[in-house]
């Protein structure tokens, strides 16, 4: 148990006027952790110092970042399989204070809506027929066509609350919803588009398809789950000019997915100048290469 004495005593130096002084403070609360934010909470609440705010403000942002590196490379080495965790993960780069139970919650229910639909005697589409159903006619699932380049759009919280995303956010929640029950459905990385993959057999963890055969049909996740096949994405690909690669047929990682997520919201937040949080990402990026 580290001592929270002393801790309260450094948080008392965060009026240091010396900047080099003060930077030693910060480290030092920094080596606490995660252990320091509710008395640093409280210190800012205790003040009405702007500058003291705005400084406890930094040191609580930096430890929360560094600690989310810490989680997301955990997940990436370990935990990989739990799409939603590393979904939460990412969402929490925004949201720190997230309602993780709430959104885990959220999910079971949706989950339990599709499987109270479902029977062994579905074919592979009739199942697919049942997702779309529960997710885009009863809840109202869409894709958010007005604004879509925001990154509000990647974040689960805002796919939960306005039930509107991007195809990768869309998608990603359509997999993570459809594996749960045992349903081979799995991201596939096309440039420009995210789209899903039905697979003829259910593959454990992380592990991706070899063969395209493998694939029965493909789903637009931003369409309502529209079916299409193989030749469309060919199509696709002609129309954008680009050089066709395998990757774009077959089913993605967890890891894949994650990946584009942060890689999303980095050219979001630099399209909206916001160098900060583009350059937070990027060091965020890294914690997702394994150890």
């Amino acid at each position: 148990m580290k001592d929270m004495n002393e801790l309260k005593a450094l948080i008392s130096l965060v009026d240091e006027p010396d900047n080099t002084l003060f930077e030693q403070v910060s480290q030092r609360i920094h080596a606490y952790g995660m252990e320091a934010i509710q008395a640093l909470e409280d210190a800012w609440e205790n003040t009405f110092d702007d500058n003291i705010q705005q400084r406890i403000i930094a040191i609580i942002h930096n430890i929360q970042q560094e600690h989310l590196y810490t989680e997301l490379n955990n997940w990436a080495n370990f935990g990989y399989t739990d799409l939603l965790k590393g979904f939460i993960l990412v969402t929490k780069f925004q949201y720190p204070d997230l309602d993780t139970d709430q959104v885990t919650r959220e999910v079971g229910r949706i989950i339990q809506e599709v499987w109270l639909e479902l029977n062994n005697n579905l074919t592979a589409l009739e199942k697919i027929k049942v997702i779309n159903h529960v997710l885009y006619d009863i809840n109202k699932f869409s894709g958010n066509t007005t604004n879509i380049q925001s990154p509000e759009n990647f974040y689960i919280k805002n796919l939960l609350d306005s039930h509107k995303g991007n195809p990768l956010s869309l998608g990603m929640f359509y997999v993570l919803i459809a594996q749960s029950l045992k349903i081979p459905v799995y991201g596939v990385d096309l440039p420009k588009h995210f789209i899903l993959a039905y697979a003829d057999e259910v593959f454990e963890g992380d592990k991706k398809l070899k063969l395209d055969e493998e694939v029965m049909f493909y789903l637009n996740p931003f369409n309502k789950g529209a079916v299409f096949t193989r030749n469309e994405i060919e199509l696709y690909i002609k129309q954008i000019n680009i050089e066709s690669r395998d990757t774009y047929f077959k089913p993605c990682s967890n890891t894949t997915m994650i990946h584009r997520m942060i890689s999303g919201l980095i050219e979001a937040y630099t399209q909206l100048d916001n160098k900060q949080k583009a350059e937070e990402l990027r060091y965020l990026l890294g914690a997702l290469n394994k150890s």
